[in-house]
């Protein structure tokens, strides 16, 4: 898991129809790394969150093949 901060939005006009409902949220790790992660929660810009990343991520949404490869699972309470 990552823990880290949203820092932006990703914008996408077009894509494939098997990627599940959700905004695309640019995540700053604590490392310093970032990471676009699918946000199915509602998450704001400037929270502290929690990413979970690989298979995990994409075996969240058992009905679809989701190609996710990062998937908001928290938001930290601070």
């Amino acid at each position: 898991m990552i823990r880290g901060r949203v820092v932006g939005r990703v914008w996408s006009t077009k894509n494939i129809e098997t990627i599940p409902n959700g905004a695309l949220l640019e995540v700053e790790s604590e490392g310093g790394g970032t990471v676009v992660a699918l946000d199915i929660i509602g998450c704001a810009e400037g929270e502290a969150v929690l990413v979970t990343q690989g298979s995990v991520a994409a075996s969240h949404f058992p009905n679809v093949k989701a190609p996710i490869d990062a998937l908001i699972i928290g938001s930290i309470d601070e």
